[in-house]
């Protein structure tokens, strides 16, 4: 991403410091997405052929985003957008407000009726675990972020990037999409700096929680 990566990885190199806590948390990793994905297929198959029925365009969306050390990586979803929907409306990204930024609108007319209810019950988030599987996510960690707003991080933001993206994290726990970019990162930060395998637990089943009770998902 930016010749500075040299500097976040020697700064900030979580698994250097807490190597073993690292090791468990992929074996959590792979042990827990491959039951889940083996265990929700009978579910998958429900949203995709729902997917197909609702709206034109393929099941899965792709996406690259920025993951760990600033690697790029393709990220899987169900889509919950009509096809094509990042050319019919695109938001406007500057420094002075990525702070401020907000990504989900609440009342974004391209998702699609099946789409508002994936959205709704986090299931659009299942594909990740496939993510999760082949090793550039993992389940607990920083949300991934797209790369025109990874660009605009300073050197204190830029650590979001020393650790595995997530499917849910600190900050999904603690607002989701009610949150701002700026207080999503602090919840990031904070995570990175305290991180240990008990984190990671109880984010676990606070995200259970927070999904059954639909809090901040749009």
């Amino acid at each position: 991403m930016r010749s500075n990566n040299e500097t976040l990885k020697k700064e900030n190199d979580i698994p250097n410091k807490k190597y073993l806590q690292i090791s468990i948390k992929r074996i959590m990793d792979i042990i827990l997405s491959s039951i889940l994905i083996v265990l929700l297929l009978p579910l998958e198959i429900i949203i995709a052929i729902s997917i197909k029925i609702d709206s034109k365009g393929p099941i899965i969306f792709r996406q690259e985003r920025v993951g760990k050390d600033g690697n790029i990586f393709v990220i899987f979803k169900y889509r919950t957008m009509v096809n094509n929907a990042d050319k019919l409306y695109n938001k406007e990204i500057d420094k002075e407000s990525i702070d401020n930024f907000v990504f989900q609108d609440k009342d974004d007319p391209r998702v699609t009726k099946v789409g508002k209810f994936l959205r709704k019950t986090s299931l659009d988030e299942l594909p990740q675990l496939f993510n999760v599987l082949i090793g550039n996510m993992s389940l607990i960690g920083p949300r991934p972020e797209i790369k025109d707003i990874a660009d605009l991080y300073d050197d204190n933001q830029r650590r979001r990037l020393c650790m595995k993206p997530g499917i849910s994290g600190l900050a999904q726990v603690n607002g989701r999409g009610n949150l701002e970019l700026g207080e999503t990162i602090k919840y990031d930060l904070k995570y990175i700096d305290e991180f240990n395998i008990s984190l990671d637990i109880y984010i676990m089943f606070k995200t259970i929680a927070v999904v059954f009770k639909r809090e901040g998902a749009y």
